[in-house]
């Protein structure tokens, strides 16, 4: 029933009479009630307007509950709470255990208002016989009271204040009790206390501390457990079973007197609690709160960190920060378990406890920019063997390592320039296993930079001398892509890697535009290339990283997270001729073909950096994309070789035979069960390219040549020295590319000049189309079908290279 005070003059009736009780028995001197040192002159008059002025109603605290961060699957990553707290409603308190918290505390709870004067006489008397501290003195609504506005407190000034031992916050307490029985009613206010209430070890409210202690719901307690809970919020450290459990059971037992005492419980029931064991140790379940005590630590902190920086959750990280821990929030994400298990296993195949070389690997959905699993070789924590690094993302978040150089894996936007450009995938230039550019200018975007004199850079795998784009991925020719991005110029290349996330994870500005960018430049994650990569998976539809799908309050209600941030930052077309050049790495020929399984089609590039310090694999296919790194991540970083992994000395590092089967393994187990699926295959446009025709210029003088092919709108540049050829000496030879080829408008066409010796001479001539004539007719075989790809229309049964 509720209980209703009848205005101030009652309310100082209740003070003065609850003072004089307190003086009269010596309150002062038990520290129990009102402290009235300094109280002389405290008249009726002077409470009577020190009561006036305090709020008439109570603002209740809010609870602070703790938060849940889930997988895509519902299963749980972390809980994160300042309290662990799970708020019940009173009917889904055991009657037993709202019985025994009433007897120890305030058994009279049901029939005073705010103050019971005689419930603080009586407990007076009780604890001064017994020479301890045996039963309360503040009525259960005090306490409600003092509690809450500890909760309130944000500061250690306001906590002070909240718990002074002094009158005025005795008296301010009061009338706030006061204002809380006007307000709410006896069962209401009980709810509230329990569900406030700390109950020790990290147990915060009722069900949390039945739960935690007994591992059963609040509504399922017994009598012993009940009296053992009731006895906790007295002392919750001192009485906490697991520290001290005869002290635990000292306390449990004074409850079990106090309801045999009050006729709570009967005789026997007492005895046979008594005798029962406090607490079941094998029955108490560890409060594992926070990121670091789930299953994915990394990749929780990184959603943790990315959550701080939402506005919709504060002003600021550090409010942000506050509500996450006590918003009660339910946090759904992207992290699929089946292909994080994948992933995992992958580490644990490939890598061994105690390698000085770490491996990462980030497997995100193209379309959807969903980072599906996160995971890395070194576990997570402060310990020898040890990081709280996350190596797969930027530095800008917590805990973020910075990346990796990344090597040739910058290619893929090279390539993605080049075909942008206009560039035929079948373009060729000539590039020799070393290179003296040394002098040589590179446009960017704004203006040119130049290479360094003495710069000679070379290739580190064997190559055709005269490769195509596709050739030239396939193998990693160096030297090929240098003049690509030198033709393509730098500023394309970067404005695309720049619209697919792509930027120096240390700083977190643009990447550089060197001369050697295509080789790598900055620093990236695992988490930003496959990303990238998985643009072009989704036909040059790029999604930034999405890792929270979805937020709801305690109450169920939605709370604003960023969503599916798309958008097309590729043409289609471009997509798919860059899936074209990076499915041929993984074919017959490529420095991939031995990472290729399953029927899907699978498109990848690898990367070493200068010295081998790190060496990576990235790829995908149209479900998955993926990048791997392994790298030394100990400064001052050396090269990997003689470096361990997988409990082994590393005798050779590359991208393809290092990083590759950390990636295979990764993503085969993570596209298991998932459709097969096949790359669009690129349009004749793309495939030969926006070329405009070469004016024909072999056998002319090569300064008219130059100008020749200038007015066609070309970049010309006539190399050094002579080459074999059947033309006058002084002459032009040919020029690369070729004349019958053609090449995009703008682009770098270099001049060979004559000695006038036909040895060796390069196979100049056109030649016509090729027939044969299988069953049903003839079939005309393209010239420009690449004999590595018979997959296009008229390509069948293959044929030659272009010339």
């Amino acid at each position: 029933m509720r209980v209703r005070e009848k205005g101030d003059r009652g309310v100082v009736q209740s003070v003065v009479l609850f003072l004089g009780v307190s003086v009269l028995s010596g309150a002062l001197a038990a520290g129990l009630a009102i402290p009235f040192a300094g109280l002389a002159g405290f008249t009726t008059e002077k409470t009577t307007q020190t009561l006036q002025d305090l709020p008439q109603q109570f603002d209740e605290v809010p609870l602070k509950q703790k938060s849940t961060i889930l997988a895509a699957d519902g299963s749980l990553i972390a809980t994160l709470a300042e309290q662990n707290r799970v708020p019940v409603s009173l009917d889904k308190v055991a009657p037993i255990m709202q019985k025994a918290i009433v007897a120890i505390e305030d058994d009279r709870f049901y029939e005073h208002g705010a103050l019971d004067a005689k419930g603080t006489l009586r407990a007076l008397l009780q604890n001064q016989s017994e020479g301890t501290v045996q039963q309360g003195g503040s009525s259960i609504t005090q306490q409600y009271v003092k509690i809450s506005l500890v909760e309130k407190a944000n500061t250690p000034a306001e906590v002070a204040a909240a718990t002074a031992d002094t009158y005025q916050r005795k008296v301010a307490e009061l009338r706030y009790a006061i204002a809380v029985e006007k307000q709410y009613s006896k069962n209401e206010i009980l709810e509230k206390y329990l569900n406030l209430a700390n109950f020790g070890d990290g147990a915060w409210g009722i069900e949390a501390a039945s739960l935690h202690y007994f591992s059963v719901h609040a509504s399922q307690l017994t009598l012993p457990q009940a009296a053992l809970l009731a006895g906790l919020v007295k002392n919750p450290t001192g009485y906490d079973p697991t520290n001290d459990m005869k002290r635990a059971k000292d306390r449990r037992d004074v409850v079990l007197r106090r309801m045999l005492e009050l006729k709570v419980i009967s005789l026997a029931q007492a005895n046979a609690a008594l005798r029962t064991p406090v607490i079941n140790p094998a029955k108490v379940r560890p409060n594992k709160l926070g990121c670091a005590n789930g299953p994915y630590p990394f990749y929780c902190e990184y959603v943790v960190s990315q959550l701080e920086d939402n506005k919709a959750f504060g002003k600021d990280r550090t409010t942000a920060a506050n509500y996450l821990k006590t918003a009660g929030l339910t946090i759904r994400t992207s992290l699929d378990p089946k292909m994080q298990k994948a992933a995992q296993k992958s580490i644990d195949q490939h890598t061994k406890k105690g390698d000085q070389a770490i491996a990462a690997i980030t497997i995100v959905e193209p379309g959807t920019g969903l980072v599906k699993a996160m995971v890395q070789s070194k576990p997570y924590g402060n310990k020898k063997g040890q990081t709280s690094y996350n190596y797969n993302v930027e530095k800008s978040y917590a805990g973020g390592y910075g990346g990796f150089q990344n090597g040739s894996t910058m290619k893929a936007f090279t390539i993605a320039a080049a075909i942008q450009k206009g560039f035929p995938l079948t373009y060729k230039i000539n590039s020799p296993n070393s290179l003296p550019l040394g002098g040589k200018k590179w446009t960017t975007c704004t203006g040119h930079v130049t290479a360094e004199p003495g710069y000679t850079p070379g290739n580190s795998t064997t190559n055709v001398a005269d490769p195509t784009m596709i050739q030239a991925a396939q193998r990693s020719t160096n030297t090929y892509f240098l003049q690509l991005s030198q033709q393509v110029g730098l500023c394309p290349i970067a404005t695309i890697a720049s619209k697919l996330g792509m930027y120096d994870a240390q700083s977190g500005d643009p990447l550089g535009q060197y001369p050697s960018m295509t080789l790598g430049v900055g620093y990236v994650t695992p988490l930003q290339l496959s990303n990238a990569y998985a643009a072009f998976a989704a036909r040059g539809m790029y999604c930034k990283p999405w890792l929270v799908t979805s937020a709801k309050d305690a109450s169920g209600k939605a709370v604003s997270t960023p969503g599916a941030d798309c958008k097309q930052a590729l043409a289609p077309e471009v997509a798919d001729g860059v899936n074209e050049v990076l499915h041929m790495v993984m074919e017959p020929g490529g420095t991939g073909q031995h990472l290729k399984f399953g029927r899907s089609d699978l498109a990848g590039k690898t990367g070493t950096i200068q010295d081998a310090k790190a060496v990576w694999y990235a790829g995908y296919s149209s479900k998955l994309a993926s990048a791997a790194v392994v790298a030394d991540a100990s400064p001052p970083y050396k090269r990997l070789v003689g470096q361990t992994l997988d409990g082994t000395d590393i005798r050779e590092a590359s991208g393809s035979g290092t990083a590759g089967p950390l990636w295979e393994t990764a993503l085969q187990g993570a596209l298991q069960g998932l459709p097969t699926t096949h790359f669009t295959k690129p349009s004749d446009k793309t495939m030969r390219g926006n070329v405009k025709d070469l004016p024909f210029v072999n056998g002319m003088n090569p300064d008219d040549a130059a100008n020749k092919l200038r007015q066609a709108g070309f970049d010309v540049e006539i190399a050094s020295g002579t080459v074999n050829s059947e033309e006058t000496a002084g002459t032009v030879a040919y020029t690369d590319p070729r004349q019958r080829d053609g090449a995009p408008e703008g682009s770098k066409v270099t001049i060979f000049v004559s000695n006038g010796s036909q040895k060796n001479e390069p196979d100049n001539t056109p030649k016509p189309p090729k027939t044969t004539k299988p069953p049903g007719g003839p079939i005309t075989i393209n010239p420009n079908c690449p004999p590595w790809n018979p997959k296009y229309p008229n390509c069948s049964g293959g044929g030659r290279g272009p010339g």
